[in-house]
């Protein structure tokens, strides 16, 4: 099943090759996500069998692109297999296919995770959530972060019983911390979340969703004199894709990939040699080399200018 969870997702088959690898790839197993993992297996038959034999490199189990489209409850079941008991982390990351059912599965055979990050899984329900974590706070067993942005149908009252259920005197309800928007974006499953749930009822729009704070230093003053004009949900305070201020109170200036970014940020980036746009750090594997140029080409004038 791994074997074809990995040529459905990518183009490219994979050939397998004599000989020991680096020692030190070995170091680095624990901290891939799932789609590597699966990958290295079919690298050597001495990598195969560290990855069947020990259980560290399951232990935090990420399932991002490409396997997320395409991944259910019963690879979801074959996979944490492997922890034999012991995950700690599990990121399923727009895991659209996922259910109640196959979560709590999991969660009965796993009742020791510590992460919980479940973003843009909306075939889950609040209330299969919510079960998820009882299970997993029963006995005095600590969650430390929940991830559920993107869960449809999250209410107050919802947020009110996973805080009852989480918070605890070293993750008070009210945050310590301030979350800016370019810093949420970077993904990292041995980062430590703050606060424990990433939503919260948002100050401009009252919908459940991820707040974010504002780094801009106007702000900032104003933030220590309990004015909080710009803090507030994506939908409500546009950001700029590259540093996290707000940009309602300016044109945001567009780059070639279509996101919003502050004048600052956007004089900042490389240009495409046509269209004089910038990719955000996010999307600048999308640019098109130009031969004979240390210059780029975006996908859109490279389609235009360039193929045809």
């Amino acid at each position: 099943m791994e074997e074809n969870l990995v040529q459905d997702a990518s183009d490219t088959p994979l050939q397998q090759e004599e000989g020991m690898p680096h020692e030190a790839l070995f170091l680095v197993l624990s901290y891939l996500p799932l789609y590597e993992l699966l990958v290295m297996a079919q690298v050597c038959r001495s990598v195969k069998e560290v990855l069947t034999n020990d259980i560290l490199p399951w232990l935090n189990m990420v399932v991002g692109k490409p396997l997320n489209k395409r991944f259910n409850d019963v690879h979801l079941l074959k996979i944490t297999s492997k922890a034999d008991g012991r995950l700690k982390t599990l990121a399923l990351l727009n895991c659209s296919k996922i259910t109640d059912e196959g979560l709590h599965q999991v969660i009965a055979r796993n009742p020791y995770i510590t992460r919980l990050w479940l973003p843009a899984c909306t075939s889950l329900s609040t209330s299969g959530v919510i079960e998820a974590v009882k299970l997993l706070t029963k006995n005095k067993h600590k969650l430390k972060s929940l991830r559920i942005n993107g869960i449809y149908n999250l209410k107050k009252e919802d947020l009110e019983i996973l805080h009852c259920l989480i918070d605890d005197e070293n993750h008070p309800w009210q945050k310590k911390g301030l979350n800016f928007y370019h810093e949420y974006k970077e993904f990292s499953t041995f980062k430590h979340s703050n606060p424990p749930i990433d939503v919260e009822i948002c100050p401009k729009c009252k919908e459940a969703r991820v707040v974010f704070d504002c780094p801009r230093d106007s702000c900032k003053s104003m933030r220590q004199q309990q004015k909080l004009e710009c803090r507030g949900c994506q939908h409500c305070i546009p950001r700029c894709e590259e540093c996290g201020i707000c940009i309602k109170d300016e044109d945001p200036v567009e780059a070639a990939c279509v996101d919003a970014l502050c004048l600052g940020c956007w004089l900042q980036l490389p240009k495409c040699s046509f269209c004089n746009k910038p990719y955000c750090s996010q999307h600048a594997d999308q640019k098109c080399s130009l031969v004979g140029s240390s210059g780029f080409v975006c996908i859109d004038c490279h389609a235009r200018f360039i193929e045809n």
